[in-house]
């Protein structure tokens, strides 16, 4: 099941990204590039909604059909 997760990301001073979310929590990625810390995030929040699932015993919400993405161009 695909579900989406809303995630903030900053560039840290240090130069690296960290992505959090307030929607899973516990979420927290470091990456070199915004691609590297998304794959990171994506890998965190499967495992941290896997074992909300098991505590909870129900699953998260879907996907749904239509939702906003926001697309990095670079110029």
């Amino acid at each position: 099941m695909e579900r989406i997760v809303n995630l903030h990301i900053e560039k840290l001073p240090e130069g690296v990204y960290l992505a959090t979310s307030d929607e899973v929590q516990g979420l927290v990625a470091q990456g070199r590039t915004i691609q590297e810390t998304i794959e990171i995030a994506r890998d965190v929040a499967k495992k941290l909604l896997e074992a909300q699932e098991e505590d909870r015993g129900e699953p998260p919400p879907a996907a749904r059909d239509v939702f906003d993405y926001p697309l990095i161009v670079s110029a």
